[in-house]
C-alpha cells in the first residue's frame, strides 16, 4: 500500500545568544537567529566563520556554552529547571533529532545497507513505520530525487552526486519539521552539484523549512526567502537576497561578496 507523499509540518527555528567556543577559540559569539515556518534560510560566510557549528548547534550536535535553540517552542537538548538549562538525556535528544533532518557534506550513507535500505532504515529503528510502509515511501522518495531505478545499488556503486540525493531522500523519510543542510555541494566534482541542487530547489518549492549553509552564492540568490551572512562566529547582516546579495550594507560583506561572485 502506497504511504502517500509525506505531509509534512514547516517548523519554526529559535536560535537565542548561542556562544560556543573551544578552548580559546570563540567559534559562535553571540548568534541570535529566527527562522519561519516554511522559510528557506541560507547561511553564508567564509571557511572558519562559525556556519557549520551553527548548525550543528540547532540539532544539538555540538552544545552551546551560553543560550540555546528552539524548534517550534520546545528547547533542543535541554530542558528548563528553575533558572538553569538541563542536559536532556541521549534518548530524549535523539528523539527530539529525529525531527531535524542534517544533510552532511560527506553523505553519511551507511556502506553495507542498499541505497533503498538507507533511507527506509531511519523510520524503521525510531519506530515510526513497520519495515514494509518503510521500504515504499523509501521508494517514494528516491523516485522523487531521481533515483528510483538505483534502490539496489550501494553507496559505493553511485557517484558523489547520487550519494547525496539518497542522504537527502534518508532526511526526509522521517518527515522532518526542518532540515538543515550542511555545505552539501562542497564534496561534490563541479559536473555533480547541479543534480544535488535541483533536488534542494524542488524541496525549497514544497514549504519545508531549510536552513542551508553553502558556498554557491547564486543558488542562494534563487532559492533563498533570507540570506545570513556569518563572519567571526556573528551574524554580519541578513535579509532578502536582494537586499544581501546586491545592495549589502556592510563592508564586511561586499568584501566577502567580491571574492565569491
Amino acid at each position: 500500500m502506497s504511504t502517500g507523499t509525506p505531509t509534512v509540518t514547516p517548523a519554526a527555528v529559535e536560535v537565542h545568544g548561542v556562544h560556543k567556543w573551544y578552548g580559546a577559540l570563540r567559534v559562535l559569539d553571540g548568534v541570535d537567529l529566527t527562522v519561519r515556518p516554511g522559510e528557506v534560510t541560507v547561511i553564508l560566510g567564509p571557511s572558519g566563520s562559525g556556519k557549520s557549528t551553527l548548525l550543528r548547534v540547532i540539532n544539538h550536535l555540538e552544545k552551546p556554552e551560553i543560550g540555546y535553540v528552539s524548534v517550534n517552542g520546545e528547547l533542543i537538548g535541554v530542558r528548563r529547571q528553575g533558572e538553569r538549562l538541563k542536559e536532556l538525556s541521549e534518548r530524549a535528544i535523539l528523539t527530539q533529532r529525529s525531527r531535524i533532518g542534517f544533510v552532511f557534506q560527506n553523505f553519511n550513507l551507511f556502506p553495507h545497507l542498499t541505497v533503498l535500505d538507507n533511507v527506509a532504515a531511519a523510520p524503521v529503528a525510531t519506530g515510526r513505520l513497520a519495515k514494509p510502509e518503510a521500504l515504499a515511501l523509501a521508494r517514494e522518495l528516491l523516485d522523487r530525487v531521481g533515483l528510483a531505478d538505483r534502490t539496489g545499488a550501494y553507496p559505493r556503486q553511485l557517484s558523489g552526486g547520487q550519494q547525496q540525493r539518497v542522504a537527502i531522500a534518508r532526511a526526509l523519510a522521517l518527515r522532518p519539521g526542518v532540515i538543515l543542510f550542511d555545505e552539501p555541494t562542497s564534496a561534490l566534482d563541479p559536473e555533480l552539484v547541479g543534480e544535488v541542487l535541483a533536488v534542494i530547489k524542488d524541496l525549497a518549492t514544497s514549504g519545508t523549512t531549510l536552513v542551508i549553509v553553502t558556498h554557491e552564492v547564486g543558488f542562494a540568490r534563487e532559492v533563498a526567502d533570507r540570506v545570513v551572512f556569518i563572519d567571526g562566529g556573528r551574524i554580519v547582516e541578513q535579509g532578502p537576497p536582494s537586499e544581501v546579495l546586491d545592495r549589502p550594507r556592510h563592508e564586511r560583506t561586499r568584501d566577502f561578496l567580491s571574492k565569491v561572485l
